[in-house]
């Protein structure tokens, strides 16, 4: 059984934790996230700390409880510290480009490929193979990086492709290999 939802959410000075029927927001010293939350799990908001208590032993009603808690936990740790995630560019040839809001990556096509940044997201790009995505919203900077990652995923043979900064690619052994 997980214990998660029971663990208390401690928030720092500074943080602001608000509840406005089904509406949490969370505001900080790098900004604002809300998100809606389900009224089956009850939140107790006291002074630097939140509570999550579910009323019984559903399955649904267990799995409220450690993704709400989860997700209140994300939005305060993003609000005070903020996400990031790296993705390197593994390639001849492959490079990448951040010009205003759009990125343009290089990667093996006949056309760059180019991607609307959004407006809540900050894109770096350090030189032109690594690519660096921070935010406030945890959910926002991983699905960007998923996008990312997405138009030209790593190869098992060759290992080419975009893949987050720890990521290991297992080389397969091609046809000719014995």
């Amino acid at each position: 059984m997980s214990r998660i939802g029971y663990k208390t959410v401690d928030v720092p000075a500074g943080v602001d934790v608000k509840r406005d029927g089904d509406q949490v927001t969370v505001k900080g010293p790098k900004g604002s996230l809300t998100r809606t939350f389900s009224d089956i799990i009850t939140m107790k908001i006291s002074d630097g700390a939140v509570d999550f208590d579910r009323p019984d032993n559903n399955n649904k009603t267990r799995a409220l409880h450690g993704t709400q808690r989860a997700n209140l936990n994300n939005m305060v740790q993003g609000v005070v510290n903020g996400f990031a995630k790296t993705l390197k560019l593994v390639g001849v040839g492959y490079r990448v480009q951040a010009k205003g809001k759009t990125l343009t990556l290089s990667v093996g096509y006949s056309n760059p490929v180019e991607m609307a940044i959004p407006e809540t997201l900050e894109v770096k790009v350090p030189d032109n193979t690594t690519i660096n995505i921070s935010g406030i919203s945890k959910q926002e900077v991983g699905d960007f990086a998923a996008e990312v990652r997405a138009v030209r995923s790593p190869e098992p043979y060759k290992g080419k492709g975009i893949r987050y900064e720890n990521e290991y690619v297992r080389i397969r052994e091609g046809k000719t290999g014995k």
